[in-house]
């Protein structure tokens, strides 16, 4: 028989900003990593990890990945959502990853091997007006990057989504609440599309650009952007309907031929089923720890794949460096694999969370040592405590709330 899962520890720490990290110890010493941070709900997540499901691994198989996922999915009966989905991602990350370590193989070998020599990343380029973007795109450009996401701050908006003053953009704030950004549909669908006429005339037809409107516009304003931006032949448009409106996109797709990106927020296959059977969307967005882990996650690209849609993973720095990993081992072995989001981490988190995948000229690679290839310096990774940080709230601009 396979050890027994004899320790589960759940590590929440702040190098930079806050992670949620699950470590596994089998008997003979074999020790496997998850990742479980959702931004601005960390202390939920380590908590149904810490207090609900560890105890349930002590002494189990940790080979039975599939039964564990199950058992985790099914046993819970309130299932579902980003809290138990994390959990049971970070699990499964885990276990994935003291598999391999006990095969010797990189996890992208136990998932049928490559089928591509490199993956593909897209990072974000900002800038509070056209010339600071231009200017950004270019420094992209020098490094190799052929895909880029694209966001301009919007005239007469103190705050936008994606744009930030200083060179980084974080948009998880300290503090007891969480910022306030203003945002008007109107004068952001005017200004976008010469945003995006300036950024394709300085980089040509052969760089791919996406953009990303962020659950804010209804149906209608999200029909008439798409088909405003044609011309500018996106990679994607992504989120420009709330995520839980499938049916929005219908109007959406019935208007444009703008390919278009959602699911960030999603959480199981089931989420995601609507959209791909009836051919909604171009690419589903999960991220491999918000969406159940490796297990669940190539049910998902599985059903997609059926659908002629392409997976284009969530992958911003609150990802911690392990889900990183495990999407990177995924993105290798997956067929309809389109590109993977990278916001890069600080140096402090790569110090945290060493790692044998690396990034360069525009692309991935998932490195080969055992497993998933990430270690923990815990003196690094717990050298700053937990901080109370929320992302943002979005109000119009006559006061009420709007999707973030």
């Amino acid at each position: 028989m396979t050890d027994q899962i004899e320790r589960v520890d759940v590590l929440v720490s702040s190098p930079t900003r806050n992670y949620v990290t699950l470590r596994i110890t089998t008997a003979d010493g074999i020790v496997g990593l998850g990742d479980a941070t959702v931004n601005g709900r960390e202390l939920s997540v380590a908590s149904y990890l810490r207090d609900h499901v560890a105890p349930l691994l002590i002494g189990t198989d940790p080979s039975r990945i599939e039964d564990t996922w199950q058992f985790l999915y099914r046993g819970a009966y309130w299932r579902r959502g980003p809290i138990t989905m994390a959990a049971i991602g970070a699990v499964d990350m885990a276990l994935w990853d003291i598999l391999g370590k006990r095969a010797g193989l990189p996890v992208y070998q136990l998932l049928g091997g490559r089928v591509r020599d490199a993956v593909p990343y897209y990072s974000h380029a900002f800038g509070w007006d056209i010339p600071a973007l231009l200017e950004s795109v270019a420094e992209h450009r020098e490094l190799g990057e052929t895909y880029i996401r694209v966001q301009s701050g919007v005239p007469g908006l103190d705050k936008v989504y994606g744009v930030s003053k200083n060179p980084n953009y974080e948009p998880a704030g300290r503090g007891a609440r969480p910022s306030e950004e203003q945002f008007e549909p109107g004068v952001y669908m005017r200004h976008l599309p010469k945003v995006l006429g300036a950024v394709r005339e300085q980089v040509g037809p052969d760089v791919h650009l996406l953009h990303d409107a962020h659950h804010r516009l209804t149906p209608t304003q999200a029909a008439r952007l798409a088909k405003s931006v044609e011309e500018f032949d996106l990679f994607w448009l992504e989120d420009v309907t709330p995520a839980e409106d499938q049916e929005a996109l219908r109007m959406v797709r019935n208007a444009s031929v703008t390919p278009l990106a959602i699911g960030e927020v999603f959480n199981t296959i089931w989420d995601c089923q609507h959209l791909i059977e009836n051919r909604l969307i171009d690419y589903i967005r999960t991220a491999v720890v918000h969406a159940g882990g490796i297990s669940h996650s190539r049910k998902i690209y599985a059903l997609a794949e059926v659908h002629g849609v392409k997976a284009g993973p969530h992958g911003p720095s609150d990802i911690s460096p392990i889900a990183m990993a495990a999407s990177i081992h995924m993105a290798a072995s997956t067929h309809n694999w389109g590109v993977q989001e990278y916001m890069g981490y600080p140096d402090l988190v790569h110090e945290a969370f060493p790692h044998a995948w690396s990034a360069a000229d525009g692309t991935l690679q998932p490195g080969d040592a055992p497993g998933l290839g990430v270690e923990l310096n815990e003196d690094i990774l717990t050298s700053e405590s937990y901080k109370t940080a929320y992302l943002p709230v979005a109000r119009r601009m006559d006061g009420s709330v709007l999707d973030w």
